[in-house]
């Protein structure tokens, strides 16, 4: 599925399935599992990156880096967590245009103020005005080159009702898809409440109450991108956490079996070896 094909897919209704990388390792493996497309997981390259929480405090520089190289990596649409866009309008638009070079064919952009801090560990959020998001989103649209590169406008509003208020208004701005994070959503009904009220496919974390109470064709019935957001960071933490752990206190690797870590042989076959190994072959053979 290429740039084009998603937005098509979105567009018509289709619910595209997703997960959140850190790194270009978790990207291709993310590909490697059938997903649909992936996310850049702001989350995920705060921690993989800095060893920081997602509090915005790497630079739009270094989020594009890790962007860049993952979109070089895989044969999936990108979509980037673009944070709030690291300034106003006017650097949204310069956002807008790194990214999507970089080869972003989604971004997502957020109304908290800057610096932001992540929904899933923060006590307390504070907003931008909507006035403020909504010109956010106006920026971005007109920054974009390719139609088909989306913008998604995210909200934090804690409460359903500026919710909606604000995913009306940023989808009246241009934004493609919204994604809520809100702790006013309780049920399918709200989310489908939303749907409606904005007009626009959703992008969904799963995450909390919607991992737990709502099946796969529940999410598909009001998503445009569902995403399981952590799934790999955290798996690769404790599975890293474990086996250390445990060869740490044994003094050998003796220890770790085929569960607990892909043997050297399909790790490098995993990664590309036999193919490096094979353009060696053909473009370096007469080389004395």
């Amino acid at each position: 599925m290429n740039k084009s094909e998603m937005a098509a897919a979105i567009r018509s209704g289709r619910c595209l399935w997703s997960a959140g990388c850190h790194d270009v390792l978790s990207a291709l493996i993310i590909e490697k599992a059938g997903f649909d497309v992936l996310l850049t997981s702001g989350f995920g390259i705060s921690a993989s990156l800095l060893g920081q929480p997602d509090v915005e405090v790497y630079s739009m520089t270094e989020n594009l880096g890790v962007v860049r190289n993952v979109s070089n990596a895989v044969g999936i649409p990108v979509i980037a967590d673009a944070d709030t866009g690291y300034g106003n309008a006017i650097n949204v638009m310069r956002t807008v245009r790194e990214f999507e070079q970089a080869g972003a064919a989604a971004m997502i952009i957020e109304d908290q103020v800057m610096p932001k801090r992540c929904p899933a560990v923060a006590s307390k959020l504070e907003l931008i005005t909507i006035e403020e998001g909504v010109s956010k989103i106006r920026a971005a649209v007109a920054a974009r080159q390719d139609p088909d590169t989306l913008i998604v406008g995210r909200t934090d509003a804690e409460t359903k009702k500026e919710s909606i208020q604000r995913a009306k208004a940023y989808a009246e701005a241009g934004a493609d898809i919204i994604q809520p994070i809100s702790a006013g959503y309780k049920n399918l009904q709200d989310l489908q409440d939303l749907r409606n009220e904005c007009g626009k496919p959703l992008s969904l974390q799963i995450m909390r109450w919607l991992e737990s109470e709502l099946t796969g064709d529940e999410i598909e019935s009001v998503a445009g991108i569902a995403h399981f957001p952590l799934v790999t960071l955290l798996s690769a933490t404790r599975a890293m956490e474990s086996s250390l752990n445990r060869v740490r206190e044994a003094r050998t690797t003796r220890i770790l079996n085929e569960t607990d870590q892909m043997s050297l042989p399909d790790f490098k076959k995993f990664i590309g070896f036999e193919e490096v190994e094979r353009l060696q072959e053909e473009f370096m053979k007469d080389i004395a």
